[in-house]
């Protein structure tokens, strides 16, 4: 059993100054391989204190020097690649499969994307007889998830340092052994002492710290709408910059003249993949009425077909929900539609057959489900489809927007300019047209209650800026 009792600050591993300890859990398994320690306000002080002293200097790096560290960064963490794929398949429960194509490699995606940004990135430009400045920001607070642990992280930090920001990161206390590990590469490629800190720590304690802090001038969270507003709250008293990517409950749209057969079973894998712990998956399915019950038959067939089980196995499609509190919340939701008379067609409660330890769910599908039912509003956060038939396109337009959230929507169609045409009128922040469903330099955030800014690309450097303008600067 491994003990995580240390926190990263100033370049070097501390201990806490107070702090609890909590097991770290592997959620395929349920068997305790790690000890946490959780960290305190007094920790964070020290954090952010060392990431101000530091910001006096690294705001001032050129654009040579950030480039070289970020290489270096990409250079040692693709040394540590299937080191991260491990780390991330023990604490969430993510296949190995999907950890080493998708999870790890994502958080390169990002430093990949920072640094080609960086290279070219206007910092000033005059206007007039006006210098128009834009300068980083100061000290970042990052709170980070547990369900795509290094595509957070790397997506706030990668951008942070492009932009000459120092910062304070803390990771899900459930999700703790990939940050060690991230930690472990930003000092061996010679990150700054004081650039980059971690303290690890619950929400209400370490998370409110950094929200609430005096000398922290912006906060990045990715989480929930709840935590989203938290952070807003406790971060108004010192009015700092808050950027948010919270919830979601994203709409398929699948047109009358989509290959239906392929469109549905995409969708339907979509939404199930990662364990449905995606905040962008396709949960809400809508279909022509008199593609309904074809669907339906589709979807299911690909809920029945999804191998559930252990991470180790090749064959495995998806593994357990990250954590016992996510399994119970999952089967609370399910539960509660059945006993809304939502039609269930397959899955359910409970774990699936032949499985008697791990927070495994079954991959579940809900039939004739209208827009106002509870499974079709609130986010599940689990493998959970919600099938929704439409009259028309205008119709369909109705349902994808008619929900609290904004984060993503997708729209299949054989027609591409109709696809575009249902495109501008969803009020979400991605649209995803027949099937592409990642790239890294595009913005990534959502309308509504799916929280505000974008993180990605260039767009990411957006948040981590400030703007001057100097008047009187002079022409060049």
């Amino acid at each position: 059993m491994k003990h995580y009792n240390q926190f990263y600050i100033k370049g070097e591993w501390v201990n806490p100054l107070a702090s609890s300890k909590m097991d770290i859990i592997n959620p395929a398994t349920e068997e305790v391989i790690g000890e946490l320690a959780l960290g305190s306000a007094a920790d964070v002080d020290r954090a952010v204190e060392a990431a101000k002293e530091a910001f006096k200097t690294w705001s001032l790096s050129s654009r040579e020097q950030r480039l070289a560290l970020l290489d270096s960064i990409i250079a040692i963490y693709k040394e540590r690649m299937d080191e991260m794929a491990r780390a991330i398949s023990d604490e969430m429960g993510a296949p190995m499969t999907l950890a080493c194509g998708s999870q790890a490699p994502i958080g390169i995606s990002h430093f990949n994307t920072s640094r080609k940004a960086l290279e070219n990135y206007v910092f000033e430009q005059p206007i007039g007889t006006t210098r128009v400045f834009k300068e980083p920001i100061g000290v970042c607070g990052f709170i980070t998830p547990w369900n795509w642990p290094m595509n957070q992280i790397a997506c706030k930090v990668a951008p942070a340092l492009a932009c000459g920001c120092t910062m304070v990161l803390k990771p899900s206390e459930l999700a703790p052994l990939s940050s060690r590990l991230f930690c472990e590469i930003m000092h061996e490629a010679g990150v700054p002492a004081g650039v980059f800190n971690m303290v690890n720590g619950e929400g209400v304690t370490v998370g409110e710290a950094i929200s609430s802090h005096k000398d922290i001038e912006m906060v990045s969270l990715t989480g929930s709408t709840r935590a989203g507003i938290a952070v807003s709250k406790a971060a108004a008293e010192t009015v700092k910059r808050v950027t948010l990517e919270l919830g979601g409950k994203s709409a398929n749209i699948i047109l009358d003249d989509a290959d239906i057969e392929k469109a549905v079973a995409e969708g339907a894998a979509e939404c199930f993949s990662n364990t449905g712990q995606s905040c962008n998956a396709p949960t809400r399915m809508l279909i022509p009425e008199k593609f309904h019950d074809q669907a339906v038959k589709i979807a299911v067939k690909i809920a029945q077909q999804t191998k559930v089980g252990d991470p180790e196995n090749a064959d495995t499609d998806i593994g357990p929900l990250s954590n016992k509190n996510q399994f119970k919340k999952v089967q609370a939701m399910i539960q509660s539609a059945i006993d809304d008379g939502t039609e269930l067609v397959t899955g359910g409660i409970g774990r699936p057959e032949a499985i008697s330890k791990g927070y495994y769910v079954r991959p579940t599908v809900f039939a004739h489900v209208d827009n106002s039912m509870m499974i079709a509003q609130q986010e599940v956060f689990g493998p959970v489809l919600a099938i929704i038939p439409y009259k028309d396109d205008e119709h369909a337009v109705e349902i994808a927007n008619d929900s609290a959230y904004g984060l993503a929507s997708y729209v299949q169609s054989s027609d591409l300019n109709r696809a575009r045409a249902i495109a501008k009128q969803l009020r979400a922040g991605n649209v995803f047209i027949n099937g592409h469903n990642h790239d890294a330099n595009a913005p990534f955030g959502g309308y509504k209650q799916s929280g505000n800014g974008r993180e990605w690309g260039d767009f990411a450097f957006h948040d981590f800026l400030e703007i001057k303008g100097v008047v009187g600067y002079g022409d060049e």
